[in-house]
């Protein structure tokens, strides 16, 4: 059994903690427990009926409302079709109810439900991404759940593989892209997608993997002549040195581009040698004139 603070309740709902203590107060909306210290604490039981009701709040229905209705009658109405990104949330919402249960079958039905009703771009970027940040954000802090965020990167991880091999395309360029991930840097799914999209524009790319020494990948570098380098930095953890990297380029030379994608760079403006890409969006359009 988990418990969650309230601090919890709010990244994983999108729901700020002063609005859950106000509807507490006001609708005596699924009364926390509370620890010896006055804290609140909530069960897995307590963060499903929120999450439905943060998902019909979002789609726009009053609190007011929300509140006159019985579990049941949440329940039917999170069920029904929700359009535009209120969509989006829905299928979050669901996703991490599954994680939390450790609901393999339901997680696969859910997925391929987002596959057939948006594609698989859309699914990734829509839904995946933000459903991994908000499960992310409590993994980050080790406060709770970080086996149900290891069983969900599990599943994703796999459709991405297995959607990457299944593209049907041939390589247009004599372009060679290698990427990795830096030390200490464990959070491979984006690096994935990354692989997929550059792989659909038709590139050639050898993926090291995650939590790669800078020596390895000089050494391949070396050997096998690159045209692209491609690191993704999702995490301050490992702090990886940008000079290491301006060495890196240098040694290899104007033949070898090196590039740097992820939250973690996100605010560098320019580097010497080292291209900075903000959004898939802009991998592919860099992929697509290179």
């Amino acid at each position: 059994m988990n418990t969650f603070t309230i601090k919890d309740i709010e990244n994983l709902t999108g729901i700020k903690a002063h609005t859950l203590r106000i509807w507490e107060q006001r609708y005596n909306l699924l009364l926390p427990r509370r620890k010896e210290t006055n804290h609140r604490i909530y069960d897995n039981d307590a963060l499903k009926a929120l999450l439905r009701v943060a998902q019909l709040y979002h789609s726009g229905m009053k609190i007011s409302r929300i509140a006159a209705m019985t579990p049941e009658e949440i329940r039917n109405a999170t069920l029904e079709h929700l359009e535009g990104e209120h969509l989006y949330t829905s299928y979050v919402s669901q996703l991490i109810e599954c994680s939390i249960e450790f609901d393999q079958p339901r997680f696969e039905r859910i997925f391929h439900s987002i596959l057939l009703h948006m594609g698989f771009e859309k699914c990734i970027t829509k839904v995946i991404y933000p459903f991994l940040h908000r499960i992310g954000l409590l993994w980050v802090t080790g406060n709770v759940i970080p086996s149900q965020e290891h069983f969900a990167s599990t599943i994703i991880r796999s459709k991405l593989i297995v959607a990457t091999d299944g593209l049907n395309v041939s390589i247009a360029s004599d372009d060679h892209y290698l990427t990795f991930l830096p030390e200490g840097e464990l959070h491979e799914i984006p690096l994935l997608y990354v692989n997929y999209l550059l792989k659909k524009n038709g590139k050639q790319v050898t993926n090291l993997g995650p939590d790669v020494p800078l020596d390895d990948v000089t050494c391949f570098a070396r050997y096998k002549k690159p045209s692209h380098v491609l690191t993704y930095m999702m995490t301050h953890v490992s702090k990886p040195d940008m000079h290491a990297y301006i060495s890196l380029v240098k040694e290899l030379g104007q033949q070898t581009k090196m590039l740097v994608m992820g939250p973690a760079v996100g605010h560098l403006a320019h580097v010497e040698g080292i291209t900075v890409i903000k959004t898939a969006a802009e991998l592919e359009a860099y992929a697509a004139i290179q």
